[in-house]
């Protein structure tokens, strides 16, 4: 029997609202998993996911929620209104404003950021 659990397993770790800026050229769709700048000095994968939409336009906004590999690994860095950068390498493709926190491990313990 394999136990294995995998990011796809794992309930959201932040909602946010996403804002998009035209630099990608294609339509971006639910599933999206682009580099997060959670710190200043640390970008991590996360799976996008849109409330009510399948995609977003390249210039659009959304509201969604983002499941992050190994939060373990950079803990109490989010606080609600940060705004994290998403990019593709070193383009910024949009930014994700944090609106909730659903995972304990990520909430800053002074939020006053």
């Amino acid at each position: 029997m394999n136990n294995t659990t995998t990011i796809f397993d794992t309930p959201p770790d932040i909602e946010v609202i996403f804002s998009f800026n035209g630099i990608k050229k294609n339509i971006i769709k639910n599933g999206y998993r682009p580099a997060h700048l959670v710190n200043d000095d640390y970008l991590t994968t996360g799976i996008h996911h849109y409330y009510n939409v399948e995609s977003v336009e390249p210039n659009g906004c959304a509201k969604g929620t983002i499941t992050f590999l190994t939060p373990e690994a950079y803990p109490h860095c989010l606080w609600i209104g940060k705004k994290i950068n998403i990019q593709e390498g070193f383009r910024i493709v949009g930014y994700a404003t944090i609106v909730k926190i659903f995972n304990p491990v990520l909430q800053a313990e002074n939020q006053s950021k």
